[in-house]
């Protein structure tokens, strides 16, 4: 599956770009690589042997019906891999805050080398019954800690210093899709949609065109509540949105940015906010 490096603080895996997880211009979509990320990061918690019987939760949380819920995770891309290319996905923890834990990944091509892509996120414990955030448990703290490593691949993306990304409504949405219905298999093993479901329906806003003649070169997502199956959803875009400075954390220089709502279609409660910056395709 994957091996420890750097004294098992780093876990390290290869994968193969499957014919299946390219899009359109044959370079694997934003949606696959945070697929591998998150892989990366299940069997991290596998192989390191905490794993008790939820979707990536420990022993101790599992115990306590708790697991872990993404609040925020934010990605740049320099480089799309193409089919059959071979990418290795480095990823390792830290704490952030005192109830929070950050995962980082950084994915190379595996040919050369070349760091192509690089993530940060951060993550809460939810009960899975209630549904509530719940503190760290203090054996759940002692079983993680082992594990953490003090270091950042981008602008950390929570705290005080992470730019805010501004609300959309119908009079500052540029376009609005509306009627996005999650299906039974968008559902993941917490029983709710998975947050890699989510990308998709925000590029369902997005024009064409801009599909077309753009690639991502970056996305952050702040993720503010679940959403059920049988709940209808709509995703708002606007373009030419400028990004907050100090919230680009390097990366490859972008020629357009944008903003992102997906809320409930009823009642409209936000679900995720999003901001992205485009690359033009040469």
């Amino acid at each position: 599956m994957g091996r420890f490096v750097e004294e098992r603080f780093v876990y390290r895996q290869t994968f193969v770009i499957r014919s299946y997880e390219i899009g359109p211009d044959k370079t694997a979509t934003m949606e696959t690589l945070m697929n591998l990320l998150q892989e990366t990061a299940l069997n991290h918690v596998m192989t390191s042997g905490l794993a008790g019987d939820g979707f990536g939760a420990t022993r101790e949380m599992s115990l306590r019906k708790l697991i872990w819920v993404v609040t925020r995770i934010r990605i740049q891309v320099d480089k799309y891999s193409r089919w059959g290319d071979v990418v290795e996905i480095d990823t390792w923890v830290d704490a952030a805050g005192k109830n929070g834990m950050r995962r980082d990944w950084m994915i190379r091509d595996y040919a050369t080398g070349e760091i192509i892509a690089r993530a940060t996120s951060t993550w809460v414990i939810m009960n899975r019954e209630t549904r509530r955030l719940s503190k760290i448990p203090e054996p759940v703290r002692e079983e993680v800690m082992p594990f953490y490593l003090g270091r950042t691949i981008i602008h950390d993306c929570s705290g005080p210093d992470a730019a805010r990304i501004h609300k959309l409504d119908d009079e500052t949405a540029q376009s609005i899709k509306s009627g996005l219905a999650p299906r039974w298999s968008d559902m993941d093993a917490n029983q709710h949609v998975n947050n890699v479901k989510y990308i998709s329906w925000i590029l369902e806003s997005v024009p064409v065109e801009v599909l077309e003649e753009h690639s991502l070169a970056s996305m952050t997502l702040e993720y503010r509540r679940e959403c059920r199956q049988s709940q209808l959803l709509e995703s708002l875009t606007s373009l030419g949105t400028q990004l907050a400075a100090g919230d680009d954390g390097g990366g490859a220089a972008a020629d357009l940015g944008s903003v992102h709502l997906l809320r409930l279609e009823e009642d409209k409660a936000e679900i995720v906010r999003a901001r992205a910056e485009w690359r033009k395709k040469t």
